[in-house]
């Protein structure tokens, strides 16, 4: 998959989405008129990353959470923006040991991260790791709410969990926090693949539950 768009939303707010590395990571620049980027996820090719930013200024890095092909990148990318670094709080030390870089701020459940005009509400969706976040673009325009999931969420289920407790916790946040507050039209930007609704994911929840994948 080599997944390569640009979104302009009513307000003038733009989402790229760049596939990086051979794990095809999916990172996203963010950035309001006029503004400053956001990029959620440093993935694994620097290059194509600083060719994705371009002439962009980027003020924050946001890393979904502590697994080495969302971060690899990091460290390259953090010395040439300047940018602030921010991870979930339970996952923020071991980005910061794998990365080699200093983790400025944790975020964790009800945060937000604010860039200029650039408003992303934090969910906490621990069960894939510990500090597994997702971040909720909601510009209160005629769009519908767009939320980065890292690997929280993808087209048909749940991020890979090790014991059947960490499944529950995952599916139970991903439930109550998302499907249960959001509407159908909600776009999903996964970690690793094409994005999806909330919408086209909502009947496969009892399925996913069931099978405990």
């Amino acid at each position: 998959m080599a997944l390569d768009t640009s979104t302009t939303l009513s307000n003038g707010t733009e989402i790229r989405a760049r596939s990086v590395g051979s794990m095809d990571n999916i990172a996203y620049l963010i950035t309001p008129m006029g503004g400053r980027s956001v990029l959620i996820d440093a993935a694994a090719d620097p290059g194509a990353l600083t060719d994705l930013i371009s002439a962009r200024e980027v003020a924050t890095i946001i890393t979904t959470h502590r697994h080495p092909d969302h971060w690899q990148a990091l460290a390259n990318l953090a010395e040439h923006t300047g940018a602030e670094l921010i991870a979930g709080t339970p996952d923020a030390e071991a980005i910061a040991e794998g990365a080699g870089v200093t983790i400025d701020a944790t975020v964790w459940e009800g945060d937000r991260v604010i860039v200029d005009d650039l408003d992303l509400q934090v969910i906490a969706l621990p069960g894939h790791t510990p500090g597994g976040i997702a971040l909720v673009l909601d510009t209160g325009e005629t769009d519908a709410v767009h939320v980065f999931t890292g690997d929280c969420l993808f087209p048909g289920g749940v991020g890979k969990t090790h014991s059947p407790e960490e499944f529950t916790q995952l599916l139970d946040g991903v439930e109550t926090k998302l499907f249960n507050v959001h509407d159908d039209d909600t776009v999903i930007h996964p970690g690793h693949g094409n994005p999806t609704t909330l919408g086209e994911e909502r009947g496969s929840l009892a399925e996913w539950r069931e099978r405990g994948w």
